[in-house]
């Protein structure tokens, strides 16, 4: 026979401040947990959702980012016209050689410089990443000093607003237009013409081509192409894939947000169980007339343990609920490939709040195992003859 369930909400009603102060750490360390991970989710979401499985990123071979890579103008000619390649409605090829450099910007909040990175582009490199749109102004023109920046860019730097100038190389530019890219890492960045910013940072060389495949055959053959040519000493890869290859930045995220929680979690532990042992001693004398009406020790064991979990899950759940006003909040952190701010969102997910609530579920079973086990071997006889 199992003892009801009011039983233990009453309970819980009458050690009021004990229970509340319990539900209180134990949001606290759900709080954090989930924080954490969804900071994690966040950088992961940007950098996973960058590529476009269909694209094909031509670097130079051993480069393991943009900008220490470095493409030939000449095997642009080579690279554009090889069968396999997806056309725009005008006939042209979807090709974009691009340029990666870093400059630097003062911060809106507290001023300080941070490095931002520019793409210098072709019209086709919008068309490649549709995620991209233009949010206000126009898109640059090939052959003069314009950018369009990012949403967050825009807002997060003062000086990036559109509208305004700004000095990058060795000449002023012109904000013309706000772009976002659907919380991908190209919020992170500044686009203006290759060729323009080429001239303006002394390049030499491309710092990589995009281009789009037919099919996955066509993307096979291409990138089998490309690396079978010796003479420029290039690679091939799934722009997905070198976006995915980056999300190892999120590790130390995660890891200290664990680190962290465990920590946070022996305490909460320790919480529980002290308000366990405390109901235990205070309900003696019930316990024991729980005994002598006929309810086994498994009962009373289980009857305990489900009141600390369901303190542990008040916690919890109300950890959860102080998580969603900073869901899809903007920060930045740098890039460690590029060395460049990299702006992302915070991704508080259904499935994070139920990792969540299932490790307040945890803390309330390991902290409240012991009291319940005292509780359900008191002797009745014993009990009963406290004062």
């Amino acid at each position: 026979m199992a003892i009801p369930l009011k039983y233990n909400f009453g309970s819980m009603l009458i050690r009021k401040v004990s229970t509340i102060m319990t539900a209180l750490s134990i949001a606290l360390v759900v709080f954090i947990f989930v924080s954490v991970m969804a900071l994690a989710g966040g950088l992961e979401t940007a950098l996973v959702s960058s590529g476009e499985p269909q694209n094909l990123l031509v670097l130079r071979r051993g480069s393991g980012s943009e900008l220490s890579s470095g493409v030939p103008r000449s095997a642009l000619q080579v690279i554009k016209y090889l069968p396999g390649i997806e056309a725009n409605s005008s006939g042209e090829p979807l090709v974009s050689a691009e340029v990666f450099a870093i400059i630097n910007l003062p911060k809106t909040a507290d001023g300080k410089i941070a490095n931002i990175a520019i793409r210098g582009a072709s019209p086709a490199g919008m068309n490649l990443r549709p995620r991209m749109r233009m949010l206000e102004g126009r898109i640059f023109q090939p052959g003069l000093r314009e950018v369009i920046v990012s949403r967050t860019i825009s807002q997060r730097f003062p000086a990036a607003a559109l509208g305004n100038t700004l000095r990058l190389g060795k000449a002023d530019w012109k904000v013309v237009g706000v772009f976002e890219a659907g919380n991908t890492s190209f919020d992170s960045e500044i686009w203006a013409d290759v060729n323009q910013v080429a001239d303006d940072f002394n390049y030499q060389s491309y710092s990589s081509v995009l281009l789009r495949a037919n099919d996955e055959a066509a993307l096979g053959n291409i990138r089998q192409r490309i690396e079978a040519d010796r003479s420029y000493n290039l690679m091939a890869q799934r722009e997905s894939e070198f976006y995915e290859k980056q999300t190892w930045a999120a590790a130390p995220i995660k890891l200290l947000g664990m680190f962290i929680a465990v920590v946070m979690g022996v305490g909460a532990c320790f919480a529980a169980m002290n308000t366990m042992y405390s109901a235990v001693s205070y309900r003696t004398k019930e316990i024991a007339t729980l005994r002598v009406l006929g309810f086994k020790r498994r009962s009373i064991l289980f009857s305990f343990l489900m009141e600390s979990m369901l303190v542990a899950l008040t916690g919890g759940i109300l950890g959860c609920l102080l998580t969603l006003p900073i869901n899809r909040i903007t920060t930045g952190t740098t890039n460690l490939q590029t060395f460049s701010e990299l702006a992302f969102a915070f991704r508080t997910s259904p499935l994070l709040l139920a990792v969540g609530i299932s490790f307040a579920t945890l803390i309330g079973l390991l902290g409240g195992y012991f009291p319940a086990r005292q509780a359900s071997r008191q002797p009745p006889a014993a009990a009963l003859r406290k004062s």
